[in-house]
């Protein structure tokens, strides 16, 4: 924690803000000392850009400050940069119609399979960019708060073994890829308790554009630091949440307020 970063990664919702409403100025003000000094802050969120502070957020900083301000968005459909005090949209994974459609066309399948063995219903958003978001728990509303809540992980686990899925999301994954695969298509299948969401990309796709990016300036993946709220491909969890994590995720709990004393000590 006593490291000083060449670069920063971190989700919005839970981790940054405490909710997609919430004011910005918290943020911005623990943001603004390591952007003028050269540090690399990419914020690397499921959204998209419209989302964050209403599509405003890089006008709370000058001209010097928004070049090292990246947004890596849409679950890496959308990796951004700010030129000409503008978001502007440097690298994308985008698929053309037909591919979009065969991503709907496994998203229904997983549908159906889970309804058909299972008795699971769920429900499917189709508007994303590159992936569906299927809701496995059709009954709970997170109202404004739309990052993972502390009991859903639990709530889940009980959902899929009364349904047979005995091995949780590790079988609910394999199960998004091997319809990926009967379509002849590879799938990028992570759960953030009430959804799963199958793709084509994920953030970590957004992780690896940006790490290229910054070897032209001599940042490894070693200079950077990786915070979120959720137990998946992250270095640091500000979430108090149960359940298993990858070795090198450190939970620290405390929410939003860890993620911005961090920043304050960073500077």
């Amino acid at each position: 924690m006593n490291k000083k970063y060449k670069a920063i990664f971190f989700d919005w919702d839970g981790t940054a803000v405490t909710s997609r409403t919430a004011p910005v100025e918290d943020a911005v003000a623990a943001m603004k000392p390591l952007l003028q000094q050269g540090t690399k802050l990419v914020i690397v969120s499921g959204t998209t850009y419209d989302k964050i502070a209403g599509g405003k957020f890089h006008t709370y900083f000058t001209e010097e400050e928004q070049k090292n301000l990246f947004f890596g968005l849409g679950r890496g459909a959308y990796n951004y940069q700010i030129t000409d005090d503008r978001p502007e949209i440097f690298a994308s994974m985008i698929p053309d119609q037909e591919g979009l459609l065969k991503i709907h066309d496994i998203c229904y399948a997983i549908h159906v399979k889970l309804l058909w063995e299972y008795g699971l219903k769920t429900d499917i958003v189709f508007s994303r960019p590159n992936y569906c978001k299927i809701d496995l728990m059709v009954e709970n509303d997170r109202g404004d708060q739309l990052f993972m809540q502390g009991d859903e992980v639990e709530h889940l686990r009980q959902i899929l073994k009364q349904h047979g899925i005995e091995s949780g999301l590790k079988e609910l994954i394999g199960i998004a890829e091997q319809t990926g695969e009967k379509f002849g298509q590879r799938v990028s299948a992570t759960c953030d308790a009430k959804y799963l969401e199958v793709g084509i990309s994920c953030k970590s796709d957004n992780v690896d554009v940006f790490l290229e990016r910054f070897k032209a300036e001599g940042i490894t993946a070693e200079d950077c630091s990786f915070w979120g709220d959720e137990f998946v491909e992250i270095e640091f969890d500000v979430s108090a949440i149960e359940g298993n994590r990858p070795e090198a995720v450190k939970v620290l709990g405390g929410g939003v307020e860890t993620f911005l004393t961090f920043l304050k000590e960073q500077a």
